[in-house]
């Protein structure tokens, strides 16, 4: 017999192989010898980046960009543009932490407006060690975002450049000193939510997960059923024909 053994909660995915005998906790109160084959997965609907945590292709993160209060409106209702260089190099820069964002731009701090996004950061590369040399160069090599990580930053804070404004959506204020601006700027983001974002049509389901998503989510081979099936189904459970 085959059931599903629901695993920790702070597990993403738990694959167990097929014929397999374990004791299980979870599943009974008394130890007993279980034969089981399948997963169930608790999706962890937080899209905050801890500190060192890498971003995995295709998601969306929060994220923050500081800017002076007099171009935030112009940012919200028509979309970043691109800087012309930086560290590295062409593209909009933000980063998950929120103390980077407000050392930009430079000028009084009460004219400082910081943006919350949500960054959907495509291939994702990570410049440090032998990766430096792709530091200002890594969107030739087909990469979407590239990511420097606070123990390669040189000072402690880590920094994202994503290459298509598009990818970057302004869904709050995260600080502003004025009150009126801040109301101001809160009432062009609804507007904006309120329309038909384009982008949505970039996303299409995923006939395995039923996911919207920007890119195909590769099918694979259950290992035990050999079912055609998606990583990322919340669960799956084999349904193997009794002997």
């Amino acid at each position: 017999m085959s059931i599903l053994c629901r695993p920790p909660r702070n597990c993403s995915l738990i694959k167990e192989h097929p014929k397999s005998t374990a004791i299980s906790n979870s599943c009974v109160s008394a130890k007993m010898p279980l034969e089981f084959s399948g997963w169930e997965a608790y999706c962890d609907k937080s899209k905050h980046l801890k500190p060192g945590q890498e971003p995995k292709k295709s998601h969306g993160y929060i994220m923050y960009h500081g800017t002076h209060k007099s171009n935030a409106p112009a940012i919200i209702s028509s979309g970043f543009r691109p800087s012309a260089g930086g560290t590295l190099g062409p593209g909009v820069y933000c980063s998950r932490n929120i103390n980077k964002a407000m050392g930009y731009p430079a000028c009084a701090p009460n004219d400082r407006v910081i943006l919350k996004l949500r960054v959907r950061v495509g291939k994702v590369k990570k410049i440090e060690g032998q990766s430096l040399n792709l530091k200002t160069t890594w969107h030739q090599q087909g990469y979407d975002t590239a990511w420097l990580p606070a123990t390669a930053s040189g000072v402690g804070l880590e920094e994202d450049c994503v290459w298509d404004p598009k990818r970057i959506t302004v869904v709050g204020i995260a600080h502003c000193t004025d009150s009126s601006t801040k109301s101001s700027l809160e009432s062009l983001i609804k507007q904006g939510s309120q329309s038909q974002d384009p982008k949505v049509k970039d996303l299409k389901p995923c006939k395995g997960c039923g996911m919207q998503t920007e890119d195909k989510h590769t099918m694979e081979k259950c290992w035990s059923c050999k079912a055609s099936i998606c990583p990322f189904m919340k669960n799956h459970v084999c349904q193997k024909k009794r002997k």
